[in-house]
């Protein structure tokens, strides 16, 4: 579990500030890094070492559906589509015990699920999270929804076959 995060409110974001020297004099306090971090355009989403969500901020709330206060304290389940879980289970355990993962700079697309049901498309990277000594506490996702631009690529794609510009992959 990653300590020094207050769930009460749906997960005030860890005190970060400490991890960065303020070289350019800019004011990179908690509090700034905080309220960056909640008010981000871009979800961020920090789970623990078993993929339980200890931080969620309104961004999440906009993409997911899922107010804080229910997401926090939930597996990663709650976003995750029934037919990826193998897979993603699968990955996450071997990220937290290898502290390896190519996501920290390569944009991962996967279909989400929203809280009414329906599928959407997210793109994120993940930064892990480590103790004093290394070793991985959990890991944080920022995460962009990106189901309209893959809709109108799809569309996009649907019209270039029937001009005859692509091969219909079906």
């Amino acid at each position: 579990m990653i300590d020094d995060m207050d769930d009460d409110s749906g997960g005030d974001p860890p005190c970060w500030a400490h991890l960065f020297e303020d070289r350019a004099g800019l004011g990179a306090t908690d509090d700034v890094l905080g309220e960056l971090i909640r008010q981000l355009a871009d979800g961020v989403v920090v789970a623990d070492t078993d993929g339980m969500i200890v931080f969620w901020n309104a961004a999440a709330e906009r993409i997911f559906g899922w107010p804080a206060a229910s997401a926090v304290g939930a597996s990663l389940d709650l976003i995750i589509p029934e037919r990826q879980r193998r897979a993603h289970w699968d990955g996450y355990r071997k990220v937290m015990q290898t502290g390896q993962t190519r996501y920290s700079s390569d944009v991962l697309r996967v279909p989400s699920l929203h809280s009414d049901g329906e599928r959407r498309s997210i793109a994120f990277t993940v930064t892990l999270l480590t103790d004093a000594v290394g070793a991985v506490t959990g890991i944080a996702a920022v995460v962009r929804d990106e189901t309209q631009r893959w809709s109108e690529e799809q569309e996009l794609r649907r019209r270039l076959i029937e001009l005859g510009g692509l091969p219909d992959a079906t």
